[in-house]
């Protein structure tokens, strides 16, 4: 882990499609941390949710950006990929229909890891 970086870098993604630069930078920001060896959550709300779906990440596409599907690999591989509970039930988005290591959970987790000693939390 890098000096003088939070334990826990816990980043909220509520942007998908809909607007695609402050999605990529979510996604972008949660992989560099993982990479630097940053305990990383990361929380998929709103229309970031659909990226929880075998086969989403990979449809997306941003000139000069990472590609989306690699961004989450690492992060669902070194941390944390939550579905936002509410988001998904409104897009009926269920626990067996997302990606192998992504759970579903809601307010009550997320407030549990922003909290936490050492824990910093970015929304884009």
């Amino acid at each position: 882990m890098l000096d003088g970086m939070a334990r826990t870098l816990v980043v909220k993604a509520t942007a998908g499609a809909d607007s695609p630069e402050r999605c990529a930078q979510a996604f972008t920001v949660a992989a560099t941390a993982a990479a630097a060896g940053v305990d990383v959550s990361l929380w998929l709300t709103g229309e970031s949710t659909w990226f929880a779906l075998p086969g989403r990440a990979e449809s997306f596409d941003l000139p000069h950006s990472a590609p989306l599907a690699e961004l989450l690999h690492i992060v669902l591989t070194t941390g944390q990929v939550t579905a936002c509970t509410q988001c998904a039930a409104r897009r009926d988005i269920g626990a067996q229909d997302v990606l192998p290591g992504v759970r579903i959970a809601g307010a009550a987790v997320f407030v549990e890891e922003v909290v936490a000693d050492g824990a910093q939390a970015l929304v884009y």
